[in-house]
């Protein structure tokens, strides 16, 4: 166990855990603050080297996990990945991080190039549910645990120019309270997060755009959030039984406004979109 455990009746400490895209950004601050409340670790990442780096770091620290290797978009190898875990915990887990995602902007509904749709739905969307689909009947069976998908306020706010990514996103906010439908009155818990900018390395992403990419990290480097710091919220928003995770003033302030003045908000985004291309994401 990694020193500095905060001690508590808490859903997320000694958690066996799995967070998919744990390689970096938000997966890797999941990983590592999870290690840190006590848990092991199942660090999945399509990337092997960026895995094991992440349970190097927690290693490190005093930590346990283990790195598997994993493309959310194919459910075999999320059930490959659930057949690890298990192994590796001795049973079902605890949490299941659903993170894993790609970044997309930049071109408006018609000149994305279809396989553009493909490949960000692909991840965005089916490896969330995938996860879900692999994860939702193990935890039911167990009577307890946790489900966390990372959507984004893109989900919600449909800015212009990430058709793509904010269908994906919306796709996983849906999802998620479904799933919190289907599990209210157990043990499982449900927590969906939803942020805005996120200081991560999601804009290098190769589905965006690239005037796009500099405007969003730009904008995250003055406005974003640590991926530590929303790690921490999400976490501790499982904890304390939320559904919802909107950590930051502008996210919750458009939330707000697309929800009491849907037509207004809409029309004020279309404006925007026309002046620059809208982007906003965090890093999976």
């Amino acid at each position: 166990m990694i020193p500095g455990l905060a001690r508590g009746p808490r859903r997320t400490a000694h958690a066996q855990a799995i967070v998919t895209g744990a390689g970096s950004g938000i997966g890797r601050a999941l990983a590592l603050e999870l290690a840190r409340r006590g848990g092991r670790v199942v660090c999945a990442d399509i990337d092997e080297a960026s895995a094991k780096e992440t349970v190097g770091l927690i290693e490190a620290r005093g930590g346990e996990a283990i790195a598997v290797v994993c493309d959310v978009a194919q459910l075999a190898e999320v059930e490959h990945l659930a057949a690890e875990a298990a192994a590796w915990h001795g049973g079902a887990p605890d949490l299941v991080c659903n993170n894993a995602g790609i970044g997309a902007g930049g071109k408006l509904v018609g000149d994305v190039a279809f396989a553009d749709w493909q490949r960000t739905l692909g991840v965005n969307l089916w490896g969330v549910i995938h996860g879900c689909h692999v994860f939702a009947p193990r935890l039911r069976e167990a009577g307890r645990g946790g489900i966390i998908n990372v959507a984004s306020a893109a989900g919600f706010t449909a800015a212009p120019r990430m058709g793509p990514y904010n269908v994906s996103k919306a796709g996983v906010l849906s999802l998620s309270e479904t799933l919190a439908a289907e599990f209210a009155g157990t043990d499982v818990g449900v927590t969906v997060l939803c942020p805005t900018f996120v200081r991560t390395g999601i804009f290098g992403g190769e589905l965006i755009d690239a005037k796009a990419a500099d405007l969003a990290a730009r904008l995250a480097k003055v406005a974003g959030f640590s991926a530590d710091r929303v790690a921490r919220m999400t976490l501790d928003a499982h904890d304390a039984g939320r559904l919802y995770v909107v950590p930051q003033l502008d996210a919750r302030a458009l939330w707000h406004a697309k929800r009491h003045l849907p037509t207004t908000y809409t029309r004020a985004a279309g404006l925007l979109g026309r002046f620059a291309p809208a982007l906003e994401g965090e890093k999976r």
